[in-house]
């Protein structure tokens, strides 16, 4: 243990207080006392007329405030004490850094020239029970669990199930079997949203931040609201959907189908991010190294996942005989895929407020046609019947989540390259 930290041990020379039991009193004949620091006993310097004064406690305690004022990085390592006691690694200390906001800028006050080099003199000072640190060492790559790989499958089996029932049935049993498929895939996805790698790591809170009813509220606008839009500006709708493509209101169950199925190469996507990115975390000596390496990374999953998200699009659709509406779906997967990876890694703000705003964007689209019917409020159609006019009723919401998953990837691009997104990504996939 250096003698920094040795000046905090309660009992130690040089910190007692003349009144402490055991400590000699200054000005007492006869009393032990030092005038060399460092010395074990202290003792009395002659006085300038030959009196005794005691420079022991009095003399040390003024170098020891010295000291720790020049010594920041002393205090910051107390400020992060478990940061540091639990960190393998430097990198791993740079990365809780950089999450409280400690930049190359704030490493500088502490007279180093970025946050890493900042981070090792910090693992190095921390006092540790064994002889030596543990070796750096790459994180073994955990293996897919096989019961949450199949849960990832259940919701497009249960969805696959309940579209199957709703065609085969009619009437009141139709509606019960609508109603307990739409039960059965929301619990499903709930699990797997909960358990695997699209469930966010330990340590990352979403708090206040909730994405579930807005999710829900896009997969619902995806069956029903592109119909609806489309009955709206021909003056309708004349009923409520049935469940059947040729309704008054046509329900659309290709786009659920195909989202519910995609989450299962969604779970193996954000598996396989969190698995690289974390074995470049090891391998990399400083953060920029990391951002670097991290980018393409992220991109390529994501391109990976709307490769995925492409062909499963075209194949439900022709099962279930609809037409393929690409654009919302793929916009719609890509939007949803973004805003979960960063929930997982404990950005969750974000994702909620884009979500929000698209969801209600959808929700004005046929609100304003409705209001158009109003005497004098035409002009409030106007926008939606235009861009229907034009792209059709998808392009409405094609438009929206496009726009809305670009934002979400310019900002993932900058959270999800961060060291400290991926810190803690040890639980079992």
């Amino acid at each position: 243990m250096s003698g920094l930290e040795e000046l905090d041990r309660p009992g130690t020379p040089g910190t007692q207080s003349p009144g402490a039991p055991g400590t000699p009193s200054p000005g007492t004949p006869g009393t032990p006392s030092s005038g060399t620091p460092g010395a074990p006993e202290p003792a009395e310097a002659p006085g300038r007329f030959g009196a005794r004064v005691d420079v022991g406690a009095e003399g040390r305690a003024p170098t020891a405030s010295r000291r720790g004022a020049a010594d920041p990085v002393k205090a910051l390592m107390h400020r992060h004490r478990e940061l540091c006691e639990r960190a393998v690694d430097p990198l791993e200390i740079a990365a809780g850094l950089e999450a409280h906001g400690v930049t190359d800028r704030t490493a500088a006050r502490f007279r180093h020239r970025d946050v890493f080099s900042l981070a090792e003199e910090m693992y190095a000072r921390v006092p540790r029970d064994g002889d030596a640190p543990p070796p750096t060492t790459v994180t073994a790559t955990p293996r897919p669990r096989l019961d949450r790989a199949l849960l990832t499958l259940l919701p497009g089996v249960l969805c696959a199930a309940a579209v199957t029932g709703v065609r085969l049935t009619h009437g009141r049993t139709c509606l019960l079997v609508a109603a307990a498929g739409i039960l059965a895939v929301a619990l499903a996805l709930r699990a797997v949203l909960r358990r695997g790698p699209l469930s966010p790591h330990r340590g990352a809170h979403p708090g206040p931040h909730r994405t579930g009813a807005w999710t829900c509220w896009l997969l619902g606008y995806a069956a029903l609201g592109e119909s609806l839009l489309r009955a709206a500006v021909a003056g309708g709708p004349d009923g409520l959907p049935d469940g059947t493509t040729g309704g008054p209101w046509p329900f659309a169950a290709a786009p659920l189908l195909t989202l519910t199925l995609a989450c299962a190469p969604a779970a193996w996507c954000a598996h396989l991010l969190a698995v690289r990115a974390r074995r470049r975390l090891d391998t990399s000596r400083g953060l920029e190294e990391f951002a670097a390496s991290v980018q393409p990374l992220l991109l390529g999953t994501f391109a990976l996942f709307l490769g995925a998200l492409a062909a499963l699009t075209p194949l439900c659709a022709a099962v279930l005989g609809e037409p393929a509406d690409h654009g919302h779906t793929l916009t719609l997967g890509a939007l949803l895929f973004l805003a979960r990876l960063l929930t997982v890694h404990g950005f969750p703000h974000a994702p909620a407020v884009v979500l929000g705003a698209v969801g209600t964007a959808e929700a004005l689209a046929p609100a304003t046609v409705f209001a158009g019917r109003l005497p004098g409020c035409g002009f409030l159609a106007t926008p939606v019947e235009s861009l229907v006019a034009a792209w059709g009723p998808a392009g409405v919401p094609s438009l929206v989540c496009g726009a809305a998953a670009l934002t979400l990837l310019f900002h993932a691009t900058r959270m999800l390259t961060r060291a400290s997104a991926h810190a803690r990504t040890d639980q079992p996939c």
